[in-house]
């Protein structure tokens, strides 16, 4: 028996931290957004009750400092399962990059493990289980444009963005998010962009949407990785309707509505760094 489970990248149309919490962890306000770059999963069940790792990309790790790897043991102490699994990680999205990448695979997994041992989990239990793991896991096990709170794991989905273009590009650094998260100051005080954003999505307004991306940790990330401000300048110079670091970065993405600019802004990138792509925002009911 197998299976195949796509694990798609994330990008963030806002991110507030509202002030540090007493557990250590930031209370944040996210509104994301699935994209169509995509890590593959492939699944295969095992006799002998292990979970194995293999992946595309042999500088990382696949014991049990991996996320997925994490996730399908976490399902298997979880429920006494005796039969064990393999999972074969094809990476597409950049790692270190501000995009979700562990996180998607980590949800991945746990869709993956659910269905290969015939637990049933529905999709809300998952999302509890995705909490244990990180962060942005219960986003990534929903899918689509969501509101996430709390310290990420509280999910309200969201209508999808109006149809546009999404422009990445990813220097040739990697950020830790932790070291971000260190430096931020949580308690300044700032207007969370968050409640524009998700206003904007359900009035369906592409220009409201582009008038209200924030992202509260390019205060740290742009003064630190001077490149990602320059992509960033580069985006909007070349013809981007919007343009916004992700996550911690050092992604950014920039927003276009008109075909027309796509190649455009694609190749003015490629000139900055090598992984730049052109997706389009993935709907939930895909």
């Amino acid at each position: 028996m197998k299976r195949s489970i796509k694990a798609p990248a994330k990008i963030n149309l806002s991110l507030d931290v509202l002030h540090k919490r007493e557990d250590g962890f930031h209370e944040v306000e996210m509104v994301m957004a699935q994209v169509d770059l995509a890590d593959r999963l492939d699944f295969t069940l095992r006799t002998d009750g292990k979970i194995t790792v293999e992946m595309s990309e042999g500088f990382l790790p696949v014991d049990h400092r991996n996320f997925a790897y994490q996730a399908a043991r976490l399902l298997q102490k979880k429920y006494k399962v005796k039969s064990g699994l393999h999972i074969y990680i094809h990476k597409y999205i950049p790692v270190a990059a501000g995009l979700a990448g562990g996180s998607s695979d980590a949800a991945a997994a746990l869709k993956g493990a659910n269905e290969m041992w015939g637990l049933g989990l529905s999709i809300e239990e998952l999302a509890v289980y995705a909490a244990e793991i990180g962060s942005d896991v219960a986003f990534c096990v929903y899918g689509g444009t969501a509101l996430a709170t709390g310290r990420g794991e509280k999910i309200r989905l969201l209508p999808a963005p109006p149809p546009c273009w999404v422009i990445l590009a990813k220097p040739p650094i990697g950020v830790s998010t932790g070291d971000i998260y260190k430096k931020v100051d949580a308690g300044k005080k700032r207007k969370p962009a968050s409640p524009s954003i998700v206003k904007a999505l359900e009035a369906g307004s592409f220009t409201d949407v582009c008038a209200n991306l924030n992202n509260v940790l390019e205060e740290v990330t742009l003064p630190m990785y001077p490149e990602v401000t320059r992509i960033k300048e580069r985006m909007l110079d070349s013809g981007a309707d919007a343009a916004l670091m992700s996550g911690s970065g050092p992604t950014v993405f920039g927003l276009i509505e008109k075909e027309a600019k796509v190649h455009r802004v694609y190749n003015a990138l490629r000139g900055f760094c090598d992984q730049v792509y052109a997706v389009r925002m993935i709907r939930h009911e895909e």
